[in-house]
């Protein structure tokens, strides 16, 4: 390759720099699923089809993907240059974009629109239009989900398989699947595009945007995906800021502390936009219209890649990763904090391929399938991506060391604990809510938990079964909140399919502790 690319906002390509991506992607599209820059095989890594050391071995993850642990932001970096190596060798010189998941358009409007067009037109007219290849993914060939000793393969996709988002789902792996999700999407096409992809942005755009609580000054308080990425960026170290386990332990050492505000991690917005784009609708703030049985494929890890979105989303976390480095002086080195929860292989999923059981992980720890582009005989490690000029690309935007949130005071806050993924299927929602003394029922916050169809086709996973979050209830005082009455809901795949009792659904025995933390402020 030659020199550094930029990469740029997908909203702010000239028509020439639109025509060569879409040119590189249709490419890599149509490449045979056997060649390594085949977008197939790219999109496989990170889950179906397992392969390695985790096919259809129940006491591995399966995909490559890493996410629970410190190799999260630096994994996802490789991967995504991996795919943009893939355009290039298509296309010489293109850049991958990013879609800036925090801008004014994103913010009001959704999602991009070159990503909800059917087809595509070259600004120069040298063809007629072609399919997009960024609205979706005609599968080639088809993957069989393999979760010995599960029976079920719901995340089995065929060959001619597309990809879908919200509000469509694409749960087909068994019949009883797919004779489901054939009634619900004939039903959203008889709508029309128009209604759909009103129905998707405006899921997007409730998402970044959940903010409208007042407290008792009737202020209005921020909650929603566009505050978490602000937060991160303030995370004080690179271990809290890369996953949420690790900021999970981070805020439980310090919940006393006078003044304390718990840590964000990047790990955080990922995830919600991951479910907002794959088929969950904010709890609560539109009830009476969500769309019970929406399953796209972004909301789960096993096919969350095979949505060419996938990518451009990722280009945004390692942007606001690179954001981060940029704020707290790391571009050039990053440290992790040793024996840390999250600093294991087997930390929330893993092994991975290519990393043993219980090993633990350093700036050093292979990042598999990837190649090092020194020695192309050994896996690239964190320490090799740390420095993206080093890379050959840069980012189209601005870089003040000053990027972040104004101070806040601090705020009570949630602990929710005791909630079992075990038994539930696929990726799920926390919900907090608080009941006031005049009667009204206020959304404090959520957290999105981006999982598998079948955590107990994951041997290790059942030894990382609690899930446990942190909600600062921003805005309002030590009293207010000790006068609160407070409840969590789970919102999961099965009630999205129509089990559902107008709130949320505890999927299996379940039975969430709350403590409300005020000893802080």
């Amino acid at each position: 390759m030659g020199g550094v690319v930029t990469r740029k906002n997908i909203r702010n390509l000239t028509p020439e720099e639109l025509d060569n991506l879409i040119t590189a992607f249709v490419a890599i599209q149509q490449l045979p699923t056997d060649d390594p820059n085949s977008f197939f095989v790219i999109a496989g890594y990170h889950g179906e089809p397992f392969r390695g050391a985790g096919y259809a071995n129940p006491s591995w993850w399966g995909g490559y993907c890493n996410h629970g642990n410190v190799l999260f932001p630096t994994w996802h970096r490789a991967y995504l240059l991996r795919l943009e190596r893939a355009l290039q060798s298509q296309v010489p010189e293109v850049a991958m974009p990013y879609w800036d998941e925090t801008e004014e358009f994103s913010l009001k409007y959704g999602i991009p629109p070159i990503f909800l067009q059917k087809t595509y037109t070259f600004s120069d007219n040298r063809s007629p239009p072609i399919p997009n290849p960024l609205f979706s993914y005609k599968f080639q060939t088809g993957i069989t989900d393999r979760l010995s000793p599960i029976k079920d393969a719901n995340y089995t996709k065929p060959i001619g398989y597309e990809t879908v988002r919200y509000p469509f789902s694409g749960l087909v792996g068994t019949p009883a699947d797919a004779s489901g999700t054939l009634i619900h999407n004939q039903e959203l096409h008889e709508k029309g595009e128009v209604v759909t992809n009103k129905m998707l942005n405006d899921n997007i755009v409730t998402w970044l945007n959940f903010s409208s609580f007042k407290n008792s000054n009737g202020e209005l308080i921020s909650a929603g995906v566009h505050d978490k990425f602000k937060n991160c960026l303030e995370a004080p170290n690179y271990t809290v800021f890369s996953n949420t386990t690790s900021s999970q332990r981070w805020n439980d050492e310090r919940l006393s502390e006078t003044g304390f505000q718990p840590i964000v991690p990047l790990e955080a917005p990922h995830n919600s936009i991951h479910l907002a784009v794959g088929g969950f609708d904010v709890p609560g703030e539109r009830s009476r219209n969500q769309i019970a049985g929406a399953n796209g494929d972004m909301g789960e890890n096993d096919t969350a890649a095979f949505d060419p979105i996938f990518f451009f989303h990722h280009c945004f976390i390692d942007l606001m990763f690179w954001k981060w480095q940029v704020k707290h002086n790391q571009c050039d080195s990053l440290e992790i904090i040793q024996g840390y929860p999250g600093t294991n292989s087997v930390d929330s999923q893993g092994p991975t391929p290519g990393v043993a059981g219980g090993t633990w992980l350093t700036l050093d720890s292979p990042l598999d399938p990837f190649k090092s582009p020194y020695d192309p005989t050994k896996a690239i490690t964190s320490n090799e991506v740390v420095n993206i000029a080093n890379l050959g690309y840069t980012y189209d935007y601005p870089m003040s060391p000053g990027v972040g949130v104004p101070d806040t005071l601090p705020a009570p806050i949630l602990t929710i604990s005791n909630i079992n993924r075990a038994t539930i299927s696929g990726s799920f929602i926390v919900s907090a809510w608080a009941n006031l003394k005049n009667g009204d029922r206020i959304l404090v916050g959520t957290e999105a938990v981006l999982s598998r169809w079948h955590v107990a086709g994951c041997q290790n996973c059942q030894n990382h079964l609690e899930v446990q979050t942190h909600i600062p209830m921003e805005g309002w005082s030590r009293e207010e909140a000790e006068n609160m009455h407070f409840e969590v809901v789970l919102h999961t795949r099965s009630l999205n399919r129509g089990d559902r009792d107008g709130n949320g659904l505890l999927q299996g025995p379940q039975n969430p502790t709350i403590k409300l933390w005020t000893d802080h402020l």
